[in-house]
């Protein structure tokens, strides 16, 4: 079963057909025309089913509502709002049409992350072009290189290190200074992981409390971060 991130691929194929129509003067149109919207986005399927050999899927796709912007407001914040033309009617489409998952107050790598280790099978194939997936025990395929197996451990890494380096897609900074080569000699040094990520931001003016924000906005989640029963996540606490 291929665990796709969506996202992407609706976004994609939406701005693919927007064309923009100049009428002169002071007047400039977007266009787009629905049709040629879902034969781009097929088209990338097809080519994401082909490349895996598997022909069953889930497409995953984010909430509009995001828990990360309750403890950081600014989450995402310098993004462009508008979504391409017909990126909004591409996802009820794949709502209608396939088997779609999107899960309120989470985006799509949170629901594949708690889905994939809810229901871990070997067979499984994460497909996704974002790095934050790498947080995620599983098979892997980012669309460009080879098939990655992550273990726990390498997952549990790669988040310390995100909290290190910050994201600036995502919109949260990161620790002053320091980016993914830096980080990873860090913990290479260190055999108690967490505390050196605290004494990283320590050394730049900064605290705790800093550190640990940017480890909850960087945390992909997995099965034990989601509350089930309340249907809310789990804050990332460090053991």
């Amino acid at each position: 079963m291929l665990l796709i991130d969506s996202d992407f691929l609706a976004y994609k194929a939406a701005q693919a057909c927007e064309i923009g129509i100049d009428f002169g003067e002071d007047v400039i149109i977007a266009q787009s025309q629905f049709s040629e919207v879902l034969k781009v986005f097929h088209n990338e399927l097809n080519k994401v089913t082909k490349a895996m050999m598997e022909d069953n899927f889930i497409l995953y796709f984010s909430s509009t509502k995001n828990f990360r912007k309750k403890i950081y407001p600014d989450y995402k914040g310098h993004r462009m709002k508008r979504k391409p033309l017909g990126y909004k009617r591409l996802v009820n489409y794949c709502r209608e049409n396939h088997n779609f998952k999107l899960i309120e107050g989470l985006e799509a790598d949170d629901t594949i992350g708690i889905e994939a280790t809810r229901f871990a099978d070997p067979s499984n194939i994460i497909v996704s072009p974002d790095k934050d997936m790498r947080q995620i025990p599983s098979t892997l395929w980012n669309l460009t290189d080879d098939v990655t197996e992550i273990t726990k451990d390498d997952g549990d890494r790669w988040h310390l290190i995100q909290s290190l380096s910050g994201d600036p897609t995502d919109g949260y900074s990161g620790c002053p200074g320091i980016g993914v080569k830096r980080a990873t000699e860090l913990l290479n040094k260190n055999e108690n992981k967490w505390e050196a990520v605290c004494k990283a931001y320590r050394d730049r003016g900064l605290s705790d409390d800093d550190a640990l924000l940017n480890a909850r906005l960087a945390k992909i989640l997995r099965n034990e971060d989601y509350d089930h029963d309340r249907n809310q996540p789990i804050l990332w606490t460090p053991n």
